[in-house]
C-alpha cells in the first residue's frame, strides 16, 4: 500500500514531475507547467531537440535527458537514481500528457516503486480535446489509444471492444488512418465517426459522418498530420452485413478501378488496391476493366 499526500510531507528524495505541454498551440501551456519546468533539475523528454523548442520560446534554460521506447531500458535506472539523490525531474512528451500511449508510465511506476514522489502538473490532451467537441456522447467514454499495426492483433482488439457502449477514442497516423477505418468498419459497422486532426493549430480540421463517408473524404483529400478516431459506442443492435458495407460497394468494379486512377494511382496500382478491397486476384480486376 502506498499514501502519498503531494503537498503535505518532506521527502529525502527528488519528486517527479509529469508536465504536460502543448499539443500544437505553444499558448494553451499552463504557468504552472512553465514554473515546473524552470525549477526542476532536470527535463526528461521524449524527443530532446522537439522539447528544445518549446524551451527556447519560453526561453528555459535546463538540462534535458532523452526518454523513450527505445531507451527506457537505460535511461529509467538514471532518473531513479537521480531521483533518490534529491532531484527533481519533470518528464514530458513531445506533446500533451506524458505517460499516455508513450513509455512514460514505466518511470511512473518505477518511481513509485522505489519511493518518490510522483506528482501531475495537468494541461492539454489531444483526446479529450477531440472529444469534447465530435458532437458524440461525451458522459462516458474509453480511450483505446494506438491500435496494433498487426492485421490479426487489430482485429482481436476491435472485437473485444466491439460492445462497448461509451464512445471510443483512438489515435492513429496519417499512413495508417485509412486502413484502420476500414478495419474499424468491417468489426464494428458503419458508425458515426469523427475524425480530428491539427488540433489547436492553425489547420485544425474535424470531419463528422458515417465510418464509409470518411472513407471515402480520405481517399479525396490531402492526408497529413496525426488523427484522433472518435466512434459512436454500440448501440444495442445486431451488427449486420449492411452496418459493414464497404465504402466502395456503390461502384462497378470498371468505376472502382477509375476512382482510384481519379486519384493518381497507374492502372496496375489502381487494380492492385481495388483487387485488395473485393477480395479478388489482380487478374480478375485487370481483365475485366480491359474488357469492351
Amino acid at each position: 500500500m502506498n499514501i502519498q499526500k503531494s503537498f503535505a510531507q518532506m521527502t529525502s528524495t527528488g519528486i517527479l514531475y509529469l508536465v504536460a505541454t502543448p499539443i500544437g498551440n505553444l499558448d494553451d501551456i499552463t504557468v504552472r507547467s512553465l514554473q515546473t519546468l524552470r525549477e526542476v533539475d532536470v527535463i526528461a523528454c521524449e524527443d530532446t531537440r522537439q522539447t528544445r523548442k518549446l524551451l527556447t520560446h519560453f526561453q528555459i534554460e535546463k538540462r534535458t535527458l532523452s526518454y523513450h521506447e527505445h531507451n527506457k531500458a537505460s535511461s529509467g535506472p538514471e532518473l531513479i537514481n537521480w531521483l533518490l539523490d534529491g532531484k527533481n525531474i519533470a518528464l514530458v512528451s513531445d506533446a500533451g500528457l506524458p505517460a499516455i500511449s508513450d513509455p512514460g508510465a514505466d518511470l511512473v511506476r518505477e518511481a513509485i516503486d522505489a519511493g518518490c514522489t510522483v506528482v501531475p502538473i495537468p494541461g492539454a490532451n489531444a483526446a479529450l480535446t477531440g472529444l469534447i467537441a465530435s458532437g458524440l456522447p461525451t458522459e462516458k467514454f474509453v480511450f483505446c489509444g494506438f491500435l496494433p499495426r498487426d492485421k490479426k492483433q487489430r482485429k482481436v482488439e476491435l472485437d473485444r471492444l466491439a460492445h462497448y457502449p461509451e464512445t471510443l477514442l483512438f489515435y492513429e497516423a496519417p499512413h495508417r488512418i485509412t486502413k484502420t477505418l476500414a478495419a474499424m468498419q468491417e468489426v464494428l459497422g458503419d458508425r458515426e465517426t469523427v475524425l480530428a486532426r491539427e488540433l489547436t493549430k492553425r489547420y485544425e480540421e474535424f470531419a463528422r459522418g458515417t465510418m464509409s463517408e470518411l472513407i471515402g473524404w480520405l481517399e479525396q483529400t490531402e492526408i497529413r498530420g496525426e488523427f484522433c478516431i472518435i466512434v459512436s459506442g454500440y448501440n444495442g443492435q445486431p451488427i449486420t452485413e449492411e452496418d459493414t458495407e464497404a465504402w466502395w460497394s456503390h461502384f462497378g468494379l470498371k468505376e472502382h478501378v477509375e476512382h482510384y486512377i481519379e486519384q493518381g494511382m497507374s492502372v496496375k496500382e489502381a487494380c492492385k488496391r481495388t483487387a485488395e478491397d473485393r477480395k479478388l486476384t489482380r487478374r480478375e480486376v485487370y481483365n475485366e476493366y480491359h474488357q469492351d
